[in-house]
């Protein structure tokens, strides 16, 4: 299948029905040519209004974390799938979680017509869920920490959300060995 495809699939589920009536096209990247994969949460309000991935504060973080410029990121190099293409909603703390379907339903749809993705960062609680499924550790924290346990094919992150400032202040140890690890691995696969 071809994004447009797949795009005109999505708009067409009755699920997404309430967002296509308003216009809202599902956000994603993808590339035949894409070497790196990342799999996010949900895209958030800024992100659904422009149509554009992680174009919002958290993608400034990330991008700066994967130790690249704005123009490579939304390259053909780096494909984006999020765990769902729409913007979910607001929670009692935060947004609502991604809706399952999408990744199970539409996620094997989009990665088969990658076949060059050499590394997965996986952003976030959902995606190592989904992903990592019984190989995870026991909370976000211990996964991400745990990080070669699962290279080369998967890099496991916290969410760059300025909401997680908390945690990044408890672990420092992320800013300081992780996410070099997570620059020269891009580096790598992108030279």
């Amino acid at each position: 299948m071809t994004v447009e495809e797949i795009t005109e699939q999505l708009k067409a589920d009755e699920r997404n029905l309430s967002y296509t009536e308003r216009g809202v096209l599902p956000v994603f990247q993808v590339s035949r040519n894409a070497r790196i994969l990342i799999i996010g949460q949900a895209p958030g309000r800024k992100v659904e209004q422009t149509g554009i991935p992680f174009n919002d504060k958290s993608g400034e973080k990330l991008i700066r974390w994967m130790g690249i410029d704005r123009d490579t990121f939304y390259s053909e190099k780096i494909a984006i799938v999020p765990m769902d293409f729409y913007y979910p909603g607001k929670g009692k703390s935060g947004d609502l979680p991604p809706r399952k379907f999408i990744a199970r339903e539409y996620h094997p749809m989009i990665l088969g017509g990658m076949p060059d993705i050499r590394l997965t960062i996986l952003i976030g609680k959902y995606s190592m869920d989904y992903y990592l499924k019984d190989r995870k550790k026991r909370n976000l924290t211990e996964t991400v920490a745990a990080y070669r346990e699962y290279l080369p094919e998967y890099f496991p992150i916290v969410h760059p959300s300025p909401l997680n400032f908390r945690w990044e202040a408890k672990n420092p140890w992320f800013e300081e060995q992780v996410v070099p690890v997570l620059q020269n691995t891009v580096r790598d696969i992108l030279a």
